[in-house]
């Protein structure tokens, strides 16, 4: 892609992140509570206003508001402009990434896990789930994705390779669920079969690194919670957010990464 073709996708990627970001606000929402994703349009929770359309401009509605409802002066969590924020820089990063793998027929599916780990993880920290409306509809829209850009590179084996990624990640995490119930829910299990394809598409040192980082960042949270007071050996963590966060190590390092480890087991 030339310079040119790279200068047009990135604003246009931050454009979408921002909008789909404000939609993953809705779902953040809506989807634990079982409501429609399109109806009612978006209102108030405390005076159930509905927000006009040039208050739902993605950030700067929330900035032209102060973080306030235009009718009853009600705080505007500053989560919401945080997640359409988080999410556009999150698209354009993705973008730069796999133009710097030459893969940017595979940006659809990347950008698609991006934008659903930033809902589940937000939803897990909330509410200690990952829920299925959002987890198992990945499945084939990540498959469909995927499919699509081996048929475009002619990269067959990518594809295989996502398959064996997805079946590994899923079985382990099953094991591991199945061997320590209280300590892995079954949302986490599924959720590792959509990240084992997406990391097993990419190479093997990925689908390894991505699962490995999530435990290490995990375990680094908890023994900080600990050390600190503001949890103990039997608290629980969602477990959710660092393997979506192991994902994304995965997806921007774990060539340096493997290197790295290759360098020292070397030495």
């Amino acid at each position: 892609m030339h310079l040119s073709q790279l200068a047009l996708l990135l604003p246009v990627t931050l454009l979408l992140g921002l909008a789909v970001g404000s939609f993953l606000n809705v779902v953040i929402h809506r989807v634990p509570r079982g409501e429609s994703l399109v109806t009612p349009s978006s209102r108030c929770p405390d005076c159930g206003n509905g927000i006009r359309h040039r208050h739902n401009i993605p950030v700067l509605g929330w900035l032209v508001l102060r973080g306030r409802c235009a009718d009853c002066g009600a705080r505007i969590a500053v989560r919401y402009p945080l997640v359409e924020l988080t999410t556009a820089v999150l698209f354009v990063a993705v973008a730069l990434r796999m133009h710097q793998l030459h893969l940017l027929s595979a940006l659809p599916a990347y950008l698609y896990v991006a934008a659903a780990g930033i809902a589940l993880a937000v939803i897990d920290l909330d509410l200690r789930r990952l829920p299925n409306a959002i987890v198992l509809p990945s499945y084939p829209i990540v498959a469909i994705l995927l499919t699509l850009s081996a048929a475009w590179e002619h990269d067959w084996w990518a594809l295989a390779r996502a398959g064996i990624g997805a079946a590994a990640l899923f079985a382990f995490f099953f094991a591991l669920a199945f061997a320590y119930p209280a300590g892995m829910g079954f949302g986490d299990v599924k959720l590792a079969g959509i990240l084992g394809g997406v990391l097993g598409y990419l190479s093997w040192s990925a689908l390894g690194i991505g699962a490995f980082a999530g435990f290490l960042l995990g375990a680094v949270v908890g023994v900080g919670l600990m050390a600190g007071g503001k949890g103990g050996r039997k608290t629980a963590i969602p477990f959710g957010p660092f393997m979506i966060a192991g994902f994304l190590v995965a997806l921007f390092a774990a060539a340096p990464i493997a290197q790295f480890y290759m360098d020292v087991t070397a030495v």
